[in-house]
């Protein structure tokens, strides 16, 4: 399934919001972004943007619109770490892998995380396979 690439910070903070609470008014999206300055028109012209896009949508109670996001935020997480990955590491994940341990970006709990989750993924793929 396809689904958005090269989300906007603010695009991306709006879903975020909009994943968290459905059936949000301008308002309230603009409260839970009111540490970025922005003006409640801007707010409203995004969504506008974005539902032009079909990333959200709206209803209309009474006067207000209540927006909702359209996408789903494993989907948006995929694309976008697929570009990151395609962008920076010519396509190859273990290369942001081992760029995030090099770093010291993955702690030492997250590694036993991880390295149960490869054993999973492992059990998973040679089932397939069967």
């Amino acid at each position: 399934m396809k689904g958005p690439r090269n989300l906007g910070d603010l695009q991306l903070a709006i879903l975020r919001i909009l994943w968290d609470r459905p059936s949000t008014s301008v308002a309230e999206v603009h409260r839970g972004l009111e540490d970025r300055g922005l003006a409640l028109t801007t707010i409203a012209t995004m969504l506008r943007k974005m539902e032009e896009k079909a990333l959200v949508a709206h209803e209309e109670r009474g006067r207000q619109f209540l927006y909702r996001a359209k996408v789903d935020p494993q989907l948006v997480q995929r694309n976008l770490v697929g570009d990151l990955v395609e962008r920076l590491f010519d396509g190859d994940p273990l290369a942001l892998v081992n760029h995030l341990l090099r770093a010291g970006e993955i702690e030492l709990g997250e590694l036993d995380d991880l390295r149960k989750q490869v054993a999973e993924a492992e059990k998973k793929q040679k089932k397939e396979r069967s």
